[in-house]
């Protein structure tokens, strides 16, 4: 997971490198080089980092359903440990 991290960062700092040239090139301008930085960075590095963390995501929810299944009572429903009735109160 480490290496993806890198490559993201790596191809960052390539499209704000392309940006900066677009903002300062004669021909360029700022609105030119905020959609080069959104289209060719922000927008396919975010659904690509979506996309390749989806099995993690899974299996924390696998392990999150099997933490909860696991707190529930040997029987199987979700409700307190003890006697079904509550003992009389008996006055002195």
């Amino acid at each position: 997971m480490a290496v993806l991290w890198l490559v993201a960062l790596g191809w960052m700092y390539v499209v704000l490198a392309m940006a900066a040239a677009e903002f300062v090139s004669p021909q360029g301008s700022w609105l030119g080089a905020l959609l080069t930085f959104v289209l060719y960075g922000v927008a396919p590095l975010a659904l690509v980092l979506y996309l390749l963390g989806t099995p993690h995501r899974r299996r924390a929810r696998r392990r999150q359903e099997q933490a909860a299944t696991s707190a529930r009572q040997p029987d199987g429903r979700d409700h307190a440990t003890g006697d079904a009735v509550a003992a009389k109160r008996e006055e002195a």
